[in-house]
C-alpha cells in the first residue's frame, strides 16, 4: 500500500502504473542495447557489469528463454543509477546531445581539411593557432600527399588519413577542460 502523506495529501511513492511504465521503458532500452552491433555498443557508456548480461542475451535464440533473459537484463539495468540510464538513452538517441557534439566535431574536422587543401599555409597557421597540440610536420605532409593524389587521380588514402588526424586533434581539444 502506497499511503498518503497526512500533511500534504500527496502519495508517498509512485503508483503501480507509473512503476510499470518505468520498468517497460528500461525493458525497451535493454532490447535496444541487445540489438546494437558490438562496435556501437562499445561506444556507449554501458557499465561493465551489464556487458556479460547483454552478451548472454544475444547468445540465446529460443524465444521464451530470450524473453526471460531480457527481463533479467532489464532487472539488472533497473539497479543502475538513473543518471547512467539517461546517459545511455542520450547516447542511443540519434538527436541526443552526445550525437550532436560528435557530429559537430566531425563537421569541424571536415571544414579544416577542406580549408587546408584549398588555402594551404594560411589555413595551417590558423589551425595551429586554434589547436597548438597539432603535429605541424605530419599535417603538411598529409596535405601535400592529398593534393598529389587529387592531381594524379589516385585513391584518397592521404585525404582520409588527414581527416582522421584532424578528427583526433579536434577531439583532443574538445575533451580537454
Amino acid at each position: 500500500m502506497r499511503g498518503i502523506d497526512e500533511d500534504s495529501g500527496e502519495y508517498l511513492s509512485p503508483s503501480r502504473k507509473q512503476q510499470r511504465r518505468e520498468a517497460l521503458e528500461v525493458l525497451s532500452l535493454a532490447e535496444a542495447l541487445v540489438a546494437l552491433p558490438d562496435g556501437r555498443l562499445a561506444k556507449l557508456p554501458v557499465p561493465d557489469a551489464l556487458l556479460p548480461h547483454i552478451a548472454e542475451t544475444r547468445r540465446i535464440t529460443s524465444h521464451i528463454a530470450r524473453k526471460r533473459q531480457m527481463a533479467f537484463l532489464a532487472k539488472q539495468m533497473r539497479r543502475e543509477e538513473d543518471e547512467t540510464l539517461e546517459a545511455i538513452r542520450d547516447a542511443l538517441d540519434a538527436g541526443g546531445e552526445a550525437s550532436r557534439i560528435e557530429t559537430a566535431m566531425l563537421h569541424r574536422a571536415e571544414s579544416w581539411r577542406t580549408r587546408l587543401l584549398d588555402e594551404g599555409d594560411a589555413a595551417l597557421a590558423e589551425l595551429l593557432e586554434a589547436y597548438p597540440q597539432a603535429d605541424r610536420q605530419r599535417l603538411r605532409q598529409l596535405v601535400r600527399n592529398a593534393l598529389a593524389e587529387r592531381a594524379k587521380h589516385k585513391p584518397p588514402a592521404a585525404f582520409r588519413e588527414l581527416f582522421r588526424l584532424l578528427r583526433d586533434t579536434v577531439a583532443q581539444k574538445t575533451e580537454a577542460p
